[in-house]
């Protein structure tokens, strides 16, 4: 029997992780286990894995709220704090009133869309990302259940949404910039830039999907949008200035921090 033919053992893989730094081995060498289809792409996983790739980036998917979101390499991995933004728009919806019409900009794998969708049971989902790997992946993720677009943040929506939007998710790069060369090298060398860097204050992104807000969402609509604890003044502050109810939310449980921010007006922006 060859060596490529011949699994590599549990606690060999544990060794080899814990030896790259991984915090979690054992966990990891379950999923990376359940994950290969064979013992050849197990040890290649392995090595993947232990030369730096983002454990999602190796298995191929992430799981998020219950799901399994396909991530493919040089993708934003979802965190699962976000996953409190996602409860924070369930929260907002009343699916007795019918689809909500949701847009999940810098959608990323397109996991928050995803979600909600699967939480909501049906929505009119529309989703942006500027990255055309990101697009290739947040299209098999939200397959049926929505549309995604290719283009900087509202530019290539239909403008029919312009008014409609119930939901509007924003999960913005909001990591100053000079602080990008201190995140872990999971996220520096193998996540894009533009999905993490978001100016000199973090919040360059943020000014710009809360100045175009009002325009795209229903009276009564949501935006909603992660930010950092210390940034969350002056990102409550930025959605206020477009005109919008703004108020922060946290989650000490996920180290969650959400600024949701309203559209004056009646209605719930359905």
């Amino acid at each position: 029997m060859s060596l490529s033919s011949t699994p590599l053992p549990h606690s060999v893989i544990v060794t080899r992780l814990r030896a790259a730094g991984c915090v979690f081995a054992e966990d990891e060498a379950e999923l990376i286990l359940s994950t290969a289809a064979n013992p050849a792409e197990l040890a290649a996983m392995v090595d993947r894995r232990t030369a730096g790739l983002p454990l999602e980036h190796v298995l191929g998917w992430a799981e998020f709220r219950g799901l399994r979101i396909a991530v493919d390499p040089g993708v934003f991995v979802p965190r699962r704090r976000t996953e409190f933004l996602v409860d924070q728009a369930v929260g907002l919806t009343r699916p007795a009133d019918g689809p909500a019409v949701v847009v999940d900009l810098c959608c990323g794998s397109g996991a928050l869309g995803a979600a909600l969708a699967a939480a909501l049971g049906r929505v009119e989902l529309h989703s942006s990302d500027v990255e055309p790997a990101a697009v290739r992946c947040a299209r098999r993720n939200v397959a049926g259940a929505g549309e995604v677009y290719e283009g900087d943040l509202f530019e290539p929506l239909p403008a029919s949404l312009r008014g409609r939007v119930g939901i509007l998710l924003a999960n913005v790069p909001y990591v100053p910039s000079e602080d990008v060369e201190l995140l872990p090298a999971e996220a520096r060398v193998h996540e894009p830039r533009v999905a993490l860097d978001g100016g000199d204050d973090g919040l360059d992104v943020l000014r710009r999907v809360a100045a175009e807000a009002p325009r795209w969402l229903a009276p009564g609509g949501h935006l909603l949008v992660e930010t950092s604890e210390r940034q969350a003044a002056r990102a409550e502050e930025t959605v206020a200035r477009s005109g919008l109810r703004a108020r922060v939310v946290t989650s000490d449980e996920l180290y969650a921090t959400v600024v949701i921010g309203t559209r004056p007006g009646t209605g719930d922006g359905r």
